[in-house]
């Protein structure tokens, strides 16, 4: 059964920063994506990044330039550094394991609260 926990959220004011983590039970050579999501209160639940297993990053518009998504397959883990935080980064952040075998499989954390102040 695969297993992600996300942790580095908390709270920072605006222009600050935070690293995320996801860790993952198993080797993240397997995924063919890993990718990072947020929610915020009363929204849906929208992608933020995404890193392919052969390194390639993609990011949405309104982080671009300032978060970067990484891994450590030693570690078994993905990140998220987030700089220039502002409070409309403010959300549950997710982290998202694709699998592509003869169908696609997507797995999820259970997420990590970052709340930006002004």
């Amino acid at each position: 059964q695969v297993q992600l926990v996300e942790s580095g959220g908390g709270l920072v004011q605006a222009g600050g920063s935070l690293r995320l983590s996801c860790a993952a039970s198993g080797s993240i050579f397997r995924f063919n994506a890993m990718a990072w999501y947020r929610q915020a209160p009363g929204k849906q639940r929208v992608l933020v990044a995404v890193i392919l297993s052969g390194g390639m990053t993609t990011y949405t518009d309104p982080v671009k330039g300032r978060f970067t998504i990484s891994r450590d397959n030693a570690k078994n883990t993905v990140y998220l550094q987030m700089n220039s935080l502002t409070p409309e980064d403010t959300a549950v952040y997710y982290c998202n394991a694709k699998e592509v075998v003869t169908v696609t499989l997507n797995y999820w954390g259970q997420g990590t609260q970052v709340t930006v102040s002004s």
